[in-house]
């Protein structure tokens, strides 16, 4: 038996929190290509909850609220020094033009742009709030197994 809905396009969504959640939504549409699918405005200019589309893929955000129990669960980045308990795998077309949209966007690169020994070419950068993210061509529906 599936647990897997029959009708979804993308069964794997993940999640976010940005101090400055509307630049971060900018950001993530300009220079990685998210398209917006659903913003909803909080209070405070803030972001209640946001939906990012890419192909068949998704992810959501909003802005940082300790005070709501999903918000006391995660922590920022920069709270922990820079490190991370997940990132997240953008599969693009064209890993150099992102490279290019993310350096001049001020992205910091972490894991230059290369060619990778099992396939793609790619990079890892933060976003703004400190996300770290891999970029690449890698395709793991196609060539990982």
């Amino acid at each position: 038996m599936s647990a897997t809905p029959k009708n979804t396009i993308s069964t794997v969504t993940p999640c976010l929190r940005y101090r400055h959640a509307y630049a971060a939504i900018d950001w993530l549409c300009e220079v990685f290509g998210f398209e917006r699918h659903l913003i909803v405005d909080g209070d405070n200019d803030t972001v209640a909850h946001a939906q990012l589309s890419f192909g068949q893929g998704m992810i959501m955000l909003g802005s940082v609220r300790a005070d709501s129990p999903y918000g006391a669960l995660l922590a920022q980045p920069d709270e922990i020094g820079g490190r991370q308990t997940q990132t997240i795998n953008l599969t693009v077309n064209d890993a150099d033009a992102v490279h290019a949209r993310a350096v001049q966007a001020g992205a910091e690169i972490i894991i230059a742009l290369a060619d990778e020994e099992y396939g793609g070419r790619g990079f890892t950068c933060r976003d703004p709030g400190g996300h770290i993210w891999s970029v690449g061509t890698y395709d793991a529906w196609q060539e990982g197994g």
